[in-house]
């Protein structure tokens, strides 16, 4: 697989870091996070850091205006329909509002859609979504079901984790539940 997305330079989190108080290691030039849970300065280069979930697709532009709307979410800079003509996207990132990497979207000719819960072709990957209440489960399912989200799995008869598994528009399963 070729990721064709680089690090842009108009990056808020540069080098996709996301640290909002970087500072570098007395004399070594080397970047840090002052938000380590137990407050310690860290090595920002110790772990790996996740920039953002991948999704592929045969609708770029569909799938991230599924996410974008269900999720709340805004592209990134660049990453915009365009206002009038045609649209070529075969790689968009949607954000949170202060620029944090949330999800991608990559353009693939074919898409195998999952058969769970049989397992002819397994999930691969799954997303969990929270809701504070069973009133907004109700929401939420209604609303990505209205986005174009598809129902695989109805479990909120069960009284120790009601949820439902969904599928968005491009097949890929996600859970969307009470917690």
């Amino acid at each position: 697989m070729v990721i064709r997305d680089p690090i842009r330079p108009d990056d808020p989190h540069g080098a996709g870091r996301d640290c909002r108080d970087q500072s570098a290691v007395a004399g070594t030039g080397t970047p840090v996070c002052r938000h380590h849970p137990d407050g310690k300065e860290e090595d920002m280069t110790d772990y790996p850091h996740l920039l953002h979930t991948v999704l592929d697709t045969t609708d770029v532009r569909g799938l991230a205006e599924f996410y974008r709307q269900l999720l709340g979410l805004r592209y990134r800079p660049g990453d915009e329909p365009p206002d009038a003509g045609p649209d070529h996207a075969d790689w968009l990132v949607l954000t949170e509002a202060d620029g944090t990497r949330r999800l991608a979207f990559q353009q693939v000719d074919r898409l195998e859609r999952t058969t769970w819960p049989r397992h002819d072709v397994p999930m691969q990957l799954h997303v969990d979504y929270t809701v504070p209440s069973a009133t907004d489960l109700e929401r939420h399912r209604a609303r990505a079901e209205e986005l174009g989200a598809s129902i695989l799995l109805d479990r909120t008869d069960d009284p120790d984790e009601a949820l439902y598994v969904l599928a968005d528009p491009a097949g890929h399963p996600f859970c969307l539940f009470v917690a």
